[in-house]
């Protein structure tokens, strides 16, 4: 067995790969950007080598460095993690050549699946069912249009070597494909630096469903049963969960036995992960394999109690797999939530800057740890008081839940996001818990295009459903009724002149442009002690029982005997008097007062902000790759104007009006935040 590994990756899963490596016994080599030098892994690791500047492709994709670290340190083998260079062959080969172990496949077997069209081939040649297609790449527009008629409508175009979603379209007729083809090439020859396209039938409602398979040195290869990854936004998966609730034990095995015939035929050794389309009858059909470790392992572990880091070193130091086919088990339920720095309710653009606070949920379950199960875990690389940089990916934590069945596991997770506390940078919790009550994802009736059907016009705070929205009301005066006791005994008040805390409140309910809501509330037996009190919003009586203080950002204890969880947080935005209550994906700012003090605060005018019109603002924090235009430039409307980058992602912003250029604010390469102005129009 190694002594010490070198995790040629960053993040949460460098931070995955050190638990197991710790619970092993074996030492540990970090490697860092300039971004990273604080970074969680580069703290855990027994061991930390700077590798470049910020972008990865200074950094983490510099191949030679990172042998370089390995030599320096005397790390024996390198685990890539996933991302960065897990899935690149030249980088597997020069590890081997070097004298060092490759923690992952087979430099031939990630060449052999890497490729689209080559792995299709492979999987047609292994009896594995494929997708009826034209699997060489095409020549021509008009030769695409040809293929799509001969397989017949819907068509899928795709680059050979496309992923995330980039050089990927459906055409429904001839003029869709056409023009599909050429924005395929496109988009892969700027890419990849490739521009192979193929064509194959489309299979409509359908489901992406993905097999765990795991293969050693002496030729064994086993399945760990599946993972239900449908639940995409824009090809990038959301909610993952293992099983999957559509497939049937049949398709199962099918599934299973044909990923080991697929794997078996590239001399598989390793985790790797062979995905399918799944249509509405169970047909299935190969899509491609990952040679890697999957984002969306912790499932497979919790309902196999496998720890497939582990597994991934002892295979790749020539150990046999400790299990056999008949070992694997499926026990309970398991879902995983991306939790991402991106803003839901502004189309889900990056969120980059300082964690101001970070308390995820009380964990049961811990990476590495396949004793403790049945609980909630999370995986993450970042700290309280880190930073979310703007050069990689967007995710901050993966937050995993195992019940005993598929309706425990939806409780747990929807319990484990009201207590995950982020501040400083927005995240998509709000949005995971919109989808967890959606009926349709509880009834497991969904495909691939969920999102897109069900909030194809972006996501609105109005599409969190609330089993009960007036709690959130008496939440509010609750809190703010904990804030007067403290302020009722404070030492040194003035004889007979003592502050006294009513009963009667009206919670103001802030709207947007100054339209609020008013609810006459009552707040009567209060104990400061014990923390109870009795809340009637209306006709309802709310009997809440809590140890919250003043300054925490979780709020936990009982409603009606009925134990809950929310978040708090006072004094939103310009109003140090508001108050924020965070439940269930839904949100409510609000205003305690005293009914006089809110018949005064009903007669203030409404200050509308200042008219931006005149500006580009930036949406998102980023980078300001691209000013398009100058002062005294004349621009249509839908004109290019800015583009900034952050996080993998680029945002090209358009002119809404014609207009004349009258400064430009920000200069390229500026860092840029949200709302800052980057040009202005002559009025």
């Amino acid at each position: 067995m190694f002594t010490k590994i070198l995790i040629a990756n960053r993040g949460e899963i460098a931070c995955r790969v050190i638990k197991t490596a710790r619970k092993m016994g074996i030492r540990t080599v970090a490697v860092y950007s300039d971004a990273d030098r604080d970074a969680r892994h580069v703290e855990l690791a027994d061991e930390a080598v700077h590798i470049g500047a910020a972008p990865s492709r200074e950094s983490y994709l510099q191949a030679d460095r990172i042998i370089a670290a390995c030599k320096q340190t005397g790390a024996q083998a390198v685990h890539p993690g996933y991302g960065f260079l897990s899935e690149n062959e030249a980088f597997a080969r020069q590890v081997e050549e070097e004298g060092l172990v490759f923690i992952g496949p087979k430099h031939y077997s990630i060449a052999a699946m890497g490729d689209k069209i080559a792995s299709k081939k492979l999987a047609k040649e292994a009896n594995v069912n494929t997708i009826p297609g034209f699997n060489e790449a095409i020549q021509s527009a008009d030769q695409a249009v040809g293929i799509a008629r001969d397989i017949g409508y819907p068509v899928m175009i795709k680059a050979s070597a496309g992923g995330g979603g980039k050089g990927l379209r459906v055409a429904y007729d001839d003029k869709e494909a056409f023009e599909g083809f050429t924005a395929c090439q496109n988009e892969a020859r700027n890419s990849f630096g490739d521009d192979r396209v193929f064509i194959e039938k489309f299979v409509e409602e359908p489901r992406h469903i993905e097999i765990q398979v795991l293969g050693d040195s002496q030729g064994n290869v086993i399945y760990l049963n599946e993972r239900e990854c449908s639940i995409q936004r824009r090809h990038q998966k959301v909610i993952e969960e293992a099983p999957s609730p559509f497939i049937s034990e049949a398709t199962r095995k099918a599934m299973g036995e044909q990923a080991v015939a697929l794997a078996k035929a590239v001399k598989y050794q390793s985790a790797g992960t062979v995905e399918f389309v799944v249509g509405k009858d169970q047909s299935f059909y190969f899509l491609e394999m990952n040679t890697r470790l999957q984002v969306e392992h912790p499932v497979t572990e919790c309902i196999t109690g496998v720890d497939l880091v582990e597994l991934m070193i002892r295979v790749a130091a020539g150990e046999p797999l400790p299990l056999a086919q008949a070992d694997v088990k499926r026990n309970g339920w398991a879902m995983e939530c991306r939790i991402n720095a991106e803003d839901p309710f502004r189309n889900f653009l990056p969120s980059t800057g300082r964690l101001v606070r970070f308390q995820p949920p009380r964990e049961t379950m811990w990476a590495a740890d396949t004793q403790h199960l049945f609980g909630v875990r999370v995986d993450t690389g970042v700290q309280e008081g880190g930073e979310i940089p703007m050069f990689y990916d967007s995710m901050i934590a993966k937050l995993i839940v195992h019940g005993t069945d598929r309706s425990d596991a939806i409780a747990k997770m929807r319990e484990a996001l009201n207590g995950f506390v982020i501040r400083g940078v927005s995240s998509n919790i709000p949005f995971q818990a919109a989808l967890l009550a959606h009926p349709n994802f509880v009834s497991g009736d969904f495909n691939t295009g969920f999102i897109a059907e069900h909030y194809g016009k972006g996501f609105r705070a109005q599409d969190v459903p609330h089993g009960d929205p007036q709690l959130l009301v008496a939440l509010a005066a609750y809190v703010n009724r904990r804030a007067l006791q403290r302020a009722a005994g404070i030492s040194g008040q003035l004889p007979g002149h003592e502050f006294t805390v009513g009963e009667e409140f009206v919670v103001v309910v802030l709207g947007d442009e100054g339209r609020h809501r008013r609810e006459p509330v009552t707040v009567s037996d209060f104990q400061a002690q014990s923390g109870s009190s009795a809340v009637t919003v209306g006709a309802t009586r709310y009997d809440i029982c809590s140890s919250w203080h003043l300054g925490a950002a979780r709020i936990r204890g009982t409603v009606n005997g009925q134990p809950f969880t929310a978040q708090v947080e006072r004094g939103i935005g310009r109003n140090p008097l508001a108050i924020r209550i965070a439940n269930n994906g839904t949100r409510l700012d609000a205003l305690v007062l005293t009914p006089r003090a809110a018949e005064l605060h009903a007669l203030m005018p409404y200050k509308a902000p200042p008219d931006m019109s005149r500006y580009v603002l930036s949406p998102m924090p980023g980078l300001l790759v691209d000013v398009a235009v100058q002062p005294g430039q004349k621009v249509q409307a839908g004109e290019r104007v800015a583009v900034i980058e952050a996080m993998k992602m680029e945002n090209v912003l358009f002119a809404v009006a014609d207009g004349v250029v009258s400064k430009v604010l920000a200069a390229k390469g500026e860092s840029l935040v949200v709302d800052q102005p980057i040009v202005e129009f002559a009025a």
